[in-house]
């Protein structure tokens, strides 16, 4: 299309631009020295900001209101870019986007570049362009990198094959995406390392050639590629001239077999450190399935996943030491066998690892793994202590068996397929990758992994069983190790035996939930409803023996009131409380002629209700098998300091050291403060409500994912979600949360809020007998028949029922209780008249 053309197709479409507005933006893709794991850092970045909008009305009336002020749009891009540390340009683009498309609702396109010169370390910089119209699912990405340097030797003439010369290259990059389907970030320093590393190594005659390879390049290491345009330039070939240039585009149909075989070399190995030009080799991301159906099945697929962070020396690059960090964990499911079915259920799940060992060496140590775990040879698709499959490595295609062999899946063995090529068949595969990368796209298959699910599971016949969810509890204390167990591997720590394990669906409105009863025992004096009931040996026994012959799945025990004005109880008091009590009913089929209910207390999962990282270890060496933590891990105070990511960090690390399910509560410090959730009022619906709901997914997940994400993270699945009813919110906050629970950990991907972060996670509701309840029976009614009463905590048991009966309603998988008897025959009746 001519310059003419182009300007009488866009007749009537006029723009209004913000030109390079310069920002200081926190990224966590690093800038020119990155770190792992990624942290985030302060770059300078020019923001372009486009917008299709009519000037018209405004220039007839010479008015401003009539158009878009430029003031409002700096602001609105301002306020943006300080709002959060982003992943990527494309992260910062969307959320701009987002935001436009929400303040200017008259306008139907913007597009916005973003220029970020110190994104890599070279004179060169990182351009992202995006064009997004309202109500449009595709759109267009163009990302380059501009003015990358490299010094090959390239020339025809004898002089030019002495020594190296600068070639100067603009690589951009076209695709199309959709608005709710994302694919991975764009990997612009891997992209950039690739073609150093390549160009740096060729002679080529021309510069055609050498612009050629870079295309190449680009098409072999990028997946989802429309086309890529390669500009190469000489700035010293000719003397009297800025530059020689050569520039070309290309897609993935021009690129040969020849030229993908001579770029294999370059794609599947290392990145070496380059000492003469100072660069660093960056982390690779990968994603590992893990299966077991022989043994503890728990056991061993947290064994492997420890062994996994301790990579041999002998998977080395170069002179580095092999690193691998799991970054996130799936939920873990129990699945039927497929293709033989006759053996156990399997449980599976994913990990996200960010690690410096290329696909094929990986590879053995992920074998190498299977044998320390115990996996012995068994028939094709048979039964396996443990099972370790390379999904995926970045956005690579690799396929190492022969041209000639590659027509059928029926000769893998010794091979490595990257992506995995049987993810799209398998639930079990793709549920859990669907976990931690719903957004990754699949290489060969240019779909996002979520898009992959929804059409297995669309294809999905009636019958095919379920997958459900589990939350494996261990069990403490631990028995001395036997002579007959096999030898820990140094650095790794013993896995603790599995106790029991808890299923729940993947919705917690599917039908056959089940809710599971925690009994509340407080042994302490103060407790806002049984202070100094339980806070003896022989009561503390007595309850958590009644509690189970009336069907407790769990006993909390607490040692420390959350209610507000509870006196202070330093660490060790509050573990004199817990543990002499945790150590009794472990012991009490030891001293009880009533043995058999005894027998079923001494065995009775037992969790902890403390803050505390000394009393939480102190407490699960001494028989627990959970920690319920009312903050979260982050301590009391509000909002959350440097002192209440420290507590976290200690926290975690008991947790994962330990291998315990943790209940994580949303609270804002001290229960009856900090009430206002006006900030998340973008979320009301029609009704007035949905603001405090926000509230808890946003706050709480934002602690969840520290928790879960990251290095040093606990495994997704040993996650259970408390939206914290009766802390911090209004009586209408607690029934928004309590009539809408099931909302708290939806999925939420096509809405209009941002994605749930809590979403999938098992949910606990603890209303019994808490002060909103006693608030709403005070309250008269609207026709003056009923004048309200006062109640005490433990007269509201009636309340309490209907609670109760609301969450299970809801899909809770956990409900805590005060009267197990009663709530336990309300938990059964509702379930009943759900289930019929």
């Amino acid at each position: 299309m001519s310059s003419l053309q182009r300007s009488t197709s866009n007749l009537g479409q006029d723009v209004i631009r913000v030109r390079n507005l310069l920002l200081t933006i926190s990224f966590t893709d690093g800038a020119q020295w990155p770190t792992s794991p990624p942290k985030s850092k302060l770059q300078p970045t020019y923001i372009t900001l486009t917008i299709t909008h009519s000037i018209a009305r405004a220039a007839l009336t010479d008015d401003l209101a009539l158009s878009i002020n430029y003031s409002t749009i700096c602001a609105t891009i301002t306020e943006v870019s300080r709002s959060k540390s982003f992943g990527s340009s494309e992260d910062l683009a969307d959320h701009i986007v987002g935001q436009c498309f929400e303040l200017f609702p008259e306008v139907q396109q913007f597009t916005v570049l973003v220029t970020r010169p110190k994104a890599l370390l070279q004179p060169a910089f990182t351009e992202y362009t995006c064009t997004r119209e309202r109500g449009r699912e595709s759109f267009s990405d163009i990302l380059s990198i501009r003015g990358l340097e490299c010094y090959p030797i390239v020339g025809i003439n004898a002089c030019e094959r002495e020594q190296e010369q600068l070639v100067r290259f603009d690589v951009t990059v076209h695709r199309t995406c959709s608005n709710s389907k994302r694919g991975v970030f764009f990997p612009y320093r891997e992209l950039s390392l690739r073609i150093l590393k390549g160009v740096n190594s060729t002679s080529y005659l021309t510069l055609e050639a050498l612009v050629s390879f870079v295309a190449d390049i680009a098409l072999c290491n990028v997946g989802n590629i429309d086309f890529v345009n390669v500009c190469g330039g000489k700035p010293d070939a000719l003397s009297c001239v800025e530059a020689a240039e050569v520039e070309i585009t290309r897609t993935a149909s021009n690129l040969s077999k020849s030229a993908e075989s001579a770029i294999s070399t370059i794609r599947s190995t290392p990145l070496q450190t380059d000492k003469s030009s100072g660069l660093s080799k960056p982390g690779h991301t990968a994603a590992i399935a893990l299966g077991s159906n022989l043994g503890d099945r728990f056991v061993n697929i947290e064994y492997a996943l420890r062994l996994l962070e301790l990579p041999g020396k002998q998977y080395t690059n170069a002179n580095e030491d092999p690193y691998v960090y799991i970054t996130d964990t799936s939920f873990l499911y129990e699945t039927e066998p497929m293709y033989v079915t006759d053996q156990p259920k399997f449980i599976n799940c994913a990990c996200l690892i960010e690690t410096n060992i290329f696909p094929t060496w990986l590879l053995k140590f992920l074998k190498e793994i299977e044998t320390d775990v115990g996996r012995v040879v068994s028939f094709r698709n048979g039964p396996r202590a443990i099972d370790l499959d390379l999904l995926t490595y970045d956005a690579q295609i690799i396929d190492t068996r022969d041209i000639g062999e590659r027509d059928n899946l029926d000769n893998l063995e010794g091979h490595l397929l990257v992506p995995h090529p049987r993810i799209a068949e398998r639930e079990f595969v793709l549920r859990p990758l669907n976990d931690i990368t719903p957004d990754y796209i699949h290489p060969v298959l240019s779909r996002p992994v979520s898009e992959l699910l929804d059409n297995l599971m669309a294809a999905q016949l009636p019958d095919t069983p379920v997958m459900n969810k589990v939350i494996p509890f261990p069990q403490y204390p631990t028995s001395p190790i036997s002579n007959e167990e096999p030898p820990v591997k140094s650095g790794v720590g013993r896995v603790p035996n599995t106790a029991t394990y808890w299923s729940y669906p993947s919705s917690c409105l599917l039908p056959g939930n089940k809710t599971y009863i925690m009994g509340t025992l407080n042994a302490t004096p103060d407790s806002f409803s049984d202070g100094s009931v339980n806070n003896t040996l022989p009561a503390a026994i007595n309850y958590a023996s009644s509690s189970v012959a009336a069907g407790a799945d769990i006993i909390d025990i607490g040692g420390y009131s959350t209610r507000p004005g509870a006196a202070y109880v330093s660490p060790d008091e509050e573990i004199a409380r817990v543990v002499p009590v945790i150590k009794a009913i472990r012991a009490v089929s030891e001293t009880s002629a009533e043995q058999v209910l005894l027998e079923q207390t001494s065995h009775a999962l037992i969790s902890v209700d403390t803050f505390r990282w000394e009393v939480a270890e102190a407490a699960v060496l001494a028989g627990a098998n959970c920690i319920n933590d009312v903050y979260a891990f982050t301590g009391p105070t509000y909002p959350v300091d440097t002192s209440g990511e420290e507590h976290l960090r200690k926290m975690r690390q008991v947790a994962r050291d330990l291998a315990v399910p943790v209940i994580l509560m949303h609270s804002r410090g001290e229960a009856s403060a900090n009430k206002d959730y006006s900030k998340y009022s973008y979320a009301t619906d029609v009704a007035g409500r949905g603001a405090v709901l926000e509230g808890v997914r946003v706050e709480l997940g934002q602690k969840v994912n520290s928790i879960v994400k990251g290095k040093g993270g606990l495994r997704r699945w040993m996650i259970i979600v408390d939206p914290g009813i009766g802390f911090s919110k209004t009586v209408e906050g607690n029934l928004e949360i309590l009539q809408h629970s099931a909302a708290v950990v939806a999925d939420t991907r096509g809405s209009v809020n941002r994605r749930n972060q809590l979403a999938g996670y098992a949910i606990l509701i603890g209303a019994s007998r808490k002060s909103f309840l006693g608030a709403i029976l005070a309250r008269a009614d609207d026709r003056g028949t009923y004048t309200g009463r006062e109640t005490k905590p433990n007269e509201r048991d009636g309340a309490t029922a209907a609670a109760v009966a609301c969450a299970v309603r809801q899909g809770a998988t956990v409900v805590r209780v005060h009267d197990v008897m009663g709530m336990g025959d309300v938990v059964r009746i509702t379930s009943a008249l759900l289930s019929s």
